[in-house]
């Protein structure tokens, strides 16, 4: 069920990455996910570019 997933999920965030409930449910699962990742884990998704999150506060402005 999703809701019981999506609490232990914020549990988790919050023990291990001190977010509070709000930060939790502002990230993306690709957040989380590189959030709760080993810096040395070869699956771990990589972060945004600077081009990337130009572009990303580019398209944010304009709506």
């Amino acid at each position: 069920m999703f809701a019981d997933a999506a609490a232990r999920w914020c549990a988790l965030a919050a023990r291990l990455l001190g977010w509070r409930p709000g930060e939790f449910w502002q990230a993306t699962p690709a957040e989380l996910a590189m959030a709760l990742a080993a810096p040395d884990d070869p699956a771990a998704p990589l972060p945004p570019s600077r081009e990337a999150i130009a572009r990303m506060m580019e398209r944010d402005a304009h709506e």
